[in-house]
């Protein structure tokens, strides 16, 4: 083991971590925090924003969900494609400067978003918008992974994935407070998502590339992206990239439907416009604060039991939560607390920022990561126009219900997740 790493091992303390540590734990949780605003601006808006742009304010029309579908569709697919971009990117120019590059992405393409006058305009946004975003998850947790100490990890992603609540949190509120505005429109909301811009100044000359990676890169040449499926490698890989997309398939059908079913609730349907639009934001406001006690959730049972279970335990549970809460019709403030329990089990995505990681060789360490948890999107774009289209107009309840049944092959499969293996793999 390297001195350097001997240094991380013996850290217990917070005050025992270098400046170098700090800092780069800073600049992640920056960039999952804005990720989490940028993320859920569209959401929030999509249903009356996309019929603004199709000319109607009827949000039960087949064409506003229909092409609304395709805008997140197109997102999914184009946080994939960053997925793998920056991610091949953050090994050939390191963590900090492709960390600079993914938020300036996801911010430009999101501010630009309010200039849309088409459907289609959004839709390109939200893609290359979604290239960012999907980019700087790989980056920033192989940022950490190389940084801070290993058995800190179960926490550091808890602490990591709770910055993409607080990063949704802030958007509920940016659009609360912007609906207080008689003047107000939905596309309002997308200038904020400029603010994450502002923060890769600091980034660029605070944070610097970690000592892994420096190491790394001396005398050896790169991979290729195919390693990936050498023998080597191909089991972990096949194995991450099946329960990522099968899992994100199921979790991104329920965030995005989510809005469609709450709004078509019948406790719902029958208020004034103006209130009506606030319960969504209620919605996924008590879906924020169940994940954000998750996450630590998520990390406890890590620590105890190890990833492989963590994820059979809290997969289980997210389905079976679903499978209540869309089996039958339940009240309004029933449905909230039922949104904040399959909040809680969404704590198990936060395991994969330092589950994933140490999994791939240093050089392969941000394209492993990002190829396998980000080319899910792919199948969950898929997904939710899959569930979309063939739901019932107005209704959702019955698509929210049978995409829960694919959490349960995500639970058998992380059975064979193998134990972390960075100490036995090769750095090429």
């Amino acid at each position: 083991m390297s001195s350097s790493a001997d240094a991380k091992a013996s850290v217990a303390h917070w005050r025992q971590l270098s400046s170098a540590q700090k800092k780069s734990g800073l600049a992640a949780w920056l960039g999952w925090f804005f990720d989490g605003l940028d993320l859920h601006l569209y959401t929030l808006v999509a249903m009356v924003f996309v019929g603004q742009l199709l000319g109607t304010a009827d949000t039960k029309r087949d064409d506003v969900a229909h092409y609304a579908s395709i805008i997140q569709a197109a997102f999914l697919v184009g946080w994939a494609v960053g997925g793998v971009f920056f991610g091949r990117l953050g090994d050939y120019l390191g963590r900090s400067r492709t960390l600079v590059l993914t938020i300036l992405t996801y911010a430009v393409f999101t501010g630009l978003s309010f200039w849309a006058t088409q459907w289609w305009h959004l839709m390109i946004f939200r893609f290359l918008a979604a290239l960012g975003i999907g980019g700087e998850w790989a980056v920033g947790a192989s940022l950490l992974s190389e940084t801070w100490p290993k058995h800190w990890r179960p926490w550091i992603a808890a602490v990591l994935q709770c910055a993409v609540n607080f990063g949704i949190l802030a958007a509920i509120f940016a659009v609360y407070f912007l609906q207080s505005f008689s003047s107000y429109e939905p596309k309002w909301v997308f200038l904020v998502g400029l603010l994450p811009a502002l923060v890769t100044l600091w980034i660029r000359k605070a944070v610097p590339e970690t000592e892994e990676w420096h190491a790394a890169k001396v005398g050896r040449v790169m991979p290729p992206m195919s390693e990936l499926f050498s023998k080597v490698n191909r089991r972990t890989t096949w194995l991450a990239l099946s329960i990522c997309a099968i899992s994100l398939t199921a979790h991104w059908t329920f965030m995005f439907w989510q809005q469609g079913y709450i709004l078509h609730h019948p406790e719902v349907v029958g208020l004034e416009a103006a209130l009506k639009q606030t319960v969504p934001l209620t919605a996924l406001f008590w879906i924020m604060v169940g994940s954000l006690v998750g996450n630590f959730g998520a990390g406890a049972l890590a620590r105890l039991l190890g990833y492989r279970w963590a994820f059979m335990l809290l997969f289980t549970l997210y389905a079976v939560l679903m499978w209540i809460t869309f089996s039958t019709v339940w009240s309004l403030s029933t449905t909230y607390v039922l949104f904040a329990a399959i909040g809680f089990t969404q704590g198990v995505f936060g395991l994969f920022t330092m589950c994933l990681p140490p999994l791939f060789p240093t050089l392969l360490r941000t394209t492993g990561a990002g190829f396998c948890y980000n080319i899910g999107r792919i199948f969950a774009a898929a997904g939710t126009v899959f569930f979309g289209i063939f739901a019932h107009v107005g209704d959702y309840t019955q698509c929210l219900f049978y995409a829960s049944f694919l959490f349960i092959p995500v639970a058998i499969l992380s059975y064979w997740l193998p134990q972390e293996r960075e100490t036995q793999l090769p750095s090429f």
